[in-house]
């Protein structure tokens, strides 16, 4: 087994819990991971020994956005880490699920059914008990379309529920979801009794370590301890301050004066620095990786034509942004997969390198190329940096592009409504999790309604048949993502560039962060020393 780090609370504790968490997956086992904290602690290999109490004051880049709090963007990444917890957490390198609110399961060997066993000593900051009825009010929550969730699709495949017995979840689905436990991953358990204030932004209660207890609308969160938190000890800090900082350099001052102990949106230059300064240290969110690429709107007369589209592919230097954007924290794909990802495969993963002449000759076979927006979000200095790069590649093999630069909350707006004109610059995710979730799911990929427009049966035939095994990592589902896999060669809608890691930069007194596979920072070991 592997071990969950950060999740929990006490070693043997959860080493008890990693036992009798054994989940029946068709005919074998789905391994149930020791959780034992401190194992594998981000910034803990130090040895340090925890202490109790203190004040963690941080910088995040914004506030959250109601709306948009089941898209796992905005400030809403922030308040689920401390916050809120889901039924089962995957460990970083893996995509066999532990447990956390559930404690066990069973699922049926048909697939289609799924019996989870629910801790019974849980409750929210309220102090009301957790029970089975939250768990599925928080999945049929997830599932209605006016909260954008993008594994609302897989929420909408579970046909039935049976929450009678308050500590255990019956689940029927429509078809095996070779998925399901990404969704079990990502739904933050929400208390229904505070709901409407949660839809307004005005309270956010779960039953996680921290409580948010004062909210300044674009400037800060204050979360304190949870006194009752059902793992016994934790969290060791008193409290965590969230100070809004979007700017990089501010963040990176804020950093080194002390004003603040952790900062999540410094380019990697500045990280790469911090690393080598003394009193600091740089974090790599391992297992939680995000994806650069190019997306394209087929809508637009020239990008329909997949030449053009394959000119792009062609022209991209991949190695010049790992190296200059990146400072080498990640490596050029073609594909969405991370290394770790069953989906992984080194061939497929290097068909368009970087080759000038059949770029150009591509474009000539075109045409005529008016010139074209290229669009990226300013919320993070990585995407300008990457933007410029892209335009110089493209410009060398003729194709003009004007840069876009828009507001992060306009740039997610017009991702979420297909709305950008040309091509545009961002990063993805998803893909660390089963691979279908990225092709149901994920905006910029769904076969069904993506940001490219882009429409084809034999995509969403792919994405289907992957979606719809009962083991998301069996020899089956990899043949199936092999499919999708040529599917999005062939097609490339999206243009993929790199693999990169999600960092952060912290002082060298704040010890045991972890993150979810989301890269929601999780703050339940994490001291002062």
């Amino acid at each position: 087994m592997n071990s969950t780090p950060g999740v929990l609370g006490r070693r043997s504790f959860l080493r008890t819990a990693s036992v009798v968490a054994l989940a029946t997956a068709g005919g074998g086992l789905l391994a149930a991971c020791n959780s034992a904290v401190g194992d594998k602690q981000t910034g803990g290999g130090d040895n340090a020994t925890p202490v109790r109490g203190g004040t963690l004051t941080i910088g995040t880049t914004s506030d959250v956005v109601p709306g948009n709090f089941f898209t796992n963007t905005s400030g809403a990444v922030l308040i689920i880490g401390l916050v809120y917890e889901s039924l089962i957490r995957y460990p970083h390198d893996t995509v066999q699920p532990a447990p956390l609110l559930a404690k066990s399961w069973t699922l049926a060997p048909d697939g289609k059914s799924l019996t989870l066993e629910l801790r019974d000593d849980v409750t929210f900051h309220s102090g009301r008990p957790f029970t089975a009825a939250d768990a599925e009010f928080s999945l049929r929550t997830y599932a209605d379309p006016k909260w954008s969730g993008q594994l609302k699709s897989t929420a909408a495949a579970i046909s039935g529920y049976d929450s009678g017995n308050p500590h255990r979840l019956v689940l029927q689905f429509e078809h095996p979801l070779g998925n399901i436990f990404d969704l079990l991953d990502t739904v933050p358990i929400i208390d229904k009794e505070s709901f409407d204030a949660f839809a307004t932004g005005d309270k956010y209660v779960g039953t996680g370590p921290f409580q948010l207890t004062e909210r300044t609308p674009n400037t800060r969160f204050v979360f304190d301890r949870n006194p009752h938190y059902w793992v016994p000890e934790r969290p060791y800090l008193d409290r965590v301050e969230a100070q809004i900082v979007g700017d990089s350099q501010a963040q990176l001052n804020a950093l080194k004066s002390g004003r603040i102990l952790a900062a999540d949106n410094l380019n990697y230059r500045d990280n790469e620095n911090i690393g080598r300064t003394a009193g600091f240290k740089s974090v790599n969110y391992d297992g939680a990786e995000l994806q650069l690429y190019v997306g394209a709107n087929v809508g637009n007369p020239v990008l329909a034509d997949v030449r053009l589209r394959q000119a792009v592919a062609y022209a991209l230097d991949r190695d010049r942004v790992v190296s200059e954007v990146q400072r080498g924290a990640g490596y050029a794909i073609n594909l969405p997969w991370p290394k770790t990802s069953p989906a992984f495969d080194q061939t497929r993963n290097t068909r368009y390198t970087r080759d000038l002449a059949k770029a150009k000759a591509l474009v000539a076979q075109v045409g005529s190329v008016p010139k074209l927006p290229l669009t990226y979000s300013t919320v993070s200095p990585i995407n300008q940096a990457t933007a410029q790069i892209v335009q110089a590649n493209l410009a060398e093999i003729g194709i003009e592009t004007t840069l876009d630069p828009q507001e992060n909350a306009t740039f997610v707006k017009n991702l979420i409504g297909a709305n950008f004109p040309a091509l545009w610059v961002t990063d993805h995710s998803w893909a660390q999790f089963v691979p279908s979730t990225l092709t149901v799911s994920a905006y910029p990929f769904n076969a069904r309604k993506n940001a490219s427009h882009f429409d084809s049966p034999a995509y969403v035939a792919a994405a289907d048949a992957a979606w719809q095994v009962t083991d998301g990592t069996g020899a089956q589902a990899v043949q199936a993502y092999q499919a999708v896999s040529d599917q999005l060669l062939e097609n490339l809608f999206l243009i993929e560039i790199s693999v990169r890691f999600q960092q952060v930069a912290t002082a060298a007194k704040l010890h045991g962060l972890s993150w979810t596979k989301r890269r929601e920072t999780l703050y339940t070991e994490a001291f002062l020393a």
